[in-house]
């Protein structure tokens, strides 16, 4: 079933805490949960479908069901980490055109920061559930190490140099220096990110995200009730989704699963790469989005180094305007599953609501793409495309 044209997003609110050491999890969810309900100008009466991921306490959407006291007829609480909320979207959209639902909110929200947690440099514990983790959690890997390795591969493979992947930092400075909630203000160079310290070779201090509290929500409605509020238009076009694994130990670290779910995304919204104004793109590490450019065909395969540099990816400056909020390197990164920010801030530049200093002219076409686990392993990704109608 194309989901073209079948949902539209008309609530978007990103929490602005940073830091939440007074707030539990589920007050963080209802917070976002409201300012999603006030942006969009709809009634908590409203909601008839919720989705959240495993960054809900307990069993996810059922507590937060009881918290908020909302009653629905369609939940979900798929969990493919990174990609989960952009995931959510699609499947909010599949729910809606299916007759299951007519109005869905999908909430995230997490307080890593104020709970200490060391999410890129800290070992990943083992899990029996997990066929390989027996062979694997002996070696004691952090996300850091295996977002390193791909890194590492891609420059033996391609000749990709620090300085190329330092360019996706400096462009994230360059927007969160106007986005007063930004962890990471301060706009910086090339050399401030290639001399900043080793944390996993070949990636710098600099070329990894911030750890934040903090969350978001999103509401996904008919066309029906889109149409009946007053605010601009955000349609979803296409969308896509897929893991990748090791392939049986056939190990290929050169591309993700943003190779599948991209071209997906693309045919079902019925457009090019090329025609995209303004791309949100999970940024985990500089490798991550560095590997998302290619996988999803804005450039070829091995010359996302040269597509980055020279500030690209600035908005205004650059023939691919990414992450006009400071993304996850220098604004926000809660719960490890920080895709939807990346959607939030897609509705933004789609409804001209960006800031001024980073709206992109004439928007009218933005994707969204999420990662979630560890590309050098498994891992899932998602692709969404939307369009200001």
């Amino acid at each position: 079933m194309s989901i073209k044209g079948r949902g539209y997003i008309v609530g978007a609110y990103e929490h602005p805490t940073r830091k939440a050491p007074d707030k539990s999890v589920s007050q963080l969810h209802a917070e976002c949960a409201k300012g999603a309900l006030e942006d969009a100008g709809l009634k908590k009466s409203d909601i008839d479908g919720y989705i959240c991921a495993g960054d809900a306490p307990g069993m996810g959407p059922i507590n937060m069901l009881d918290y908020m006291n909302l009653k629905v007829g369609y939940f979900d609480s798929t969990d493919v980490g990174g990609s989960s909320y952009i995931a959510h979207v699609a499947h909010a959209t599949q729910a809606i055109a299916m007759g299951k639902a007519t109005c869905v909110l999908i909430t995230l929200a997490g307080r890593p920061r104020s709970e200490g947690q060391a999410t890129g440099t800290a070992a990943r514990p083992g899990n029996p559930a997990i066929a390989d983790s027996p062979w694997e959690t002996h070696f004691a890997p952090v996300t850091a190490n295996v977002y390193a390795m791909v890194a590492a591969r891609h420059m033996y493979e391609y000749g990709t140099t620090s300085e190329q992947l330092a360019w996706i930092k400096v462009a994230a400075s360059h927007h969160a220096q106007w986005n007063e909630n930004a962890m990471l203000r301060n706009v910086v160079t090339v050399e401030d990110v290639v001399n900043s310290p080793m944390v996993s070779d070949p990636l710098h201090r600099l070329d990894c995200c911030v750890i934040s509290d903090g969350g978001g929500a999103l509401i996904v409605a008919s066309p029906e009730i889109a149409r009946s509020l007053k605010r601009p238009l955000v349609k979803v076009m296409g969308a896509g989704e897929a893991p990748k694994g090791q392939f049986g130990g056939n190990v290929d670290l050169t591309f993700s699963g943003g190779a599948w779910t991209g071209p997906r995304a693309f045919a079902e919204a019925g457009i090019r790469p090329s025609d995209i104004k303004y791309a949100s793109i999970y940024d985990s590490f500089t490798i991550t989005v560095l590997q998302q450019i290619e996988d999803m065909g804005f450039c070829e395969r091995g010359q996302g180094g040269r597509f980055v540099s020279d500030g690209n990816l600035i908005s205004g400056v650059g023939k691919l305007p990414f992450n006009t909020d400071g993304g996850g390197l220098c604004n926000n990164h809660p719960a490890n599953r920080g895709g939807i920010t990346k959607v939030i801030e897609a509705v933004r530049q789609l409804r001209g609501e960006a800031h001024p200093k980073v709206q992109v002219p004439n928007c009218d076409l933005a994707l969204a793409h999420g990662t979630g686990g560890l590309i050098g392993s498994r891992h899932g990704s998602a692709t969404l495309i939307m369009e200001r109608e």
